[in-house]
């Protein structure tokens, strides 16, 4: 909880960011500022900043930070998406983000450090995924597709670290999935962004350990969200004959498992409540009984191949022996 020597008025909280990444802060709230009122944080309540905050897993990961005392900076592409769904009041700040923009993500750090002095967690959940053959995905789409889930993800990071150091503590939730492990059908572009976040969030683990900041991949299976809707999922759209069926089939698959996914949103939010509160958090987190047996598998698989190709592996170094050919 947030205390003060006086009440703030939920309208308060609503901070808008311009394209430019500049802060508009309502009056009232500027006039606090200007006149020097200071918040005084109480007990362990922690601050988290979350991307892709207006609905699905973010939502449920903000609803359950605040539900456990905790403050949240709660962001969206538009503002108007977050109306509605979290309270507008001391405890919740709103913040329009899109994370494709270095400027914006600058910013709304800033604004979150303007309100609650600090930032504890970050959430970086903003994405979505772009399905389809690679061949019938357009390089301006796979590029969209790394601007979102690769580099928003990094923009926003980069804008965290400065004050995270500074505070020589923090945790950092990367979401990938089951999909930054392991292929799946017509998901190409997705997984390469989801690899690519895994690659980047291990050793990113390793340059910040020295500042008692922590990094956790969260690696989440099939979850009830609207991630497989129509208005959210991104198929290819230069179709090939040649993959026609292969792609209808597994567009097919995806629309069928759409709202019967087995993971609950909502307990996967309260994990991560648990998890910000672990002194010695995981470097990945396997979300979903799904994923223990998909993540399972591939590395059963991996030390299978790995045995099979033993003598051969080994073959490539230079020989112990001098006298060996």
């Amino acid at each position: 909880m947030i205390s003060a020597d006086h009440s703030t008025a939920c309208a308060g909280g609503v901070i808008i960011l311009t394209d430019s990444g500049d802060v508009g802060l309502p009056p009232p709230f500027l006039k606090e500022l200007q006149n020097g009122r200071s918040y005084r944080m109480t007990g362990a309540s922690r601050v988290w900043l979350i991307t892709g905050a207006s609905r699905g897993l973010g939502y449920e990961i903000a609803k359950a930070a605040v539900e456990a005392g905790d403050r949240v900076v709660a962001t969206a592409r538009e503002l108007t998406a977050l109306a509605g769904s979290l309270p507008v009041c001391d405890e919740v700040l709103q913040v329009a983000l899109d994370v494709t923009n270095a400027e914006q993500a600058k910013a709304a750090v800033d604004a979150a450090v303007a309100r609650f002095g600090r930032i504890d967690v970050l959430v970086n959940n903003a994405g979505y995924g772009q399905l389809g053959v690679f061949e019938e995905i357009s390089a301006s789409a796979i590029a969209r597709q790394f601007d979102t889930n690769l580099y928003g993800l990094m923009h926003v990071t980069r804008a965290a670290l400065p004050r995270m150091r500074s505070q020589k503590s923090g945790r950092i939730f990367n979401l990938s999935s089951i999909g930054g492990a392991l292929g799946f059908n017509a998901a190409s572009i997705y997984c390469a962004a989801k690899f690519a976040v895994e690659g980047f969030s291990e050793c990113l683990a390793l340059e910040l350990a020295p500042f008692n900041i922590g990094v956790t991949i969260v690696e989440p299976g099939f979850f009830r969200t609207d991630f497989l809707d129509p208005r959210s999922i991104r198929f290819a759209e230069t179709p090939i004959e040649d993959y026609a069926a292969f792609a209808q089939a597994s567009q097919s698959a995806y629309a069928g498992n759409n709202h019967q996914q087995p993971g609950d949103p909502a307990r996967l939010a309260a994990a991560l409540v648990r998890l910000s509160r672990e002194e010695k958090a995981p470097l990945r987190f396997a979300a979903g009984s799904d994923a223990l047996q998909y993540l399972g598998d591939a590395y059963a698989a991996r030390q299978a191949e790995l045995a099979r190709w033993d003598e051969l592996t080994r073959s490539t170094d230079f020989p112990t022996d001098p006298y060996e050919n």
